[in-house]
């Protein structure tokens, strides 16, 4: 899995636990809905930290509580990267 499909996963499973569309987290978080949905898309793959702390703090999360995930905890880049 791609490392920012990673990241996608947690927002989805975060938005569907509390009940948001992706507007409505767009919308608390402070973000252009377009830039979400490019996210939440695939369309940017490495987001600004800003942009991942605006949605954390519309969780009511910590960035570091978003990103403190099993998913992401045990990625490797180094299993993932090109020769």
């Amino acid at each position: 899995m791609d490392y920012s499909e990673i990241y996608v996963r947690r927002i989805r499973q975060l938005c569907k636990e509390r009940g948001f569309a992706i507007n409505k987290l767009a919308n608390r978080a402070g973000v252009n809905q377009s830039t979400l949905d490019n996210i939440v898309r695939g369309l940017t793959k490495d987001p600004r930290a800003s942009t991942l702390h605006k949605v954390a703090l519309a969780f009511n999360m910590t960035l570091a509580e978003f990103l403190d995930f099993e998913e992401l905890n045990n990625y490797s880049f180094a299993d993932n990267e090109e020769d």
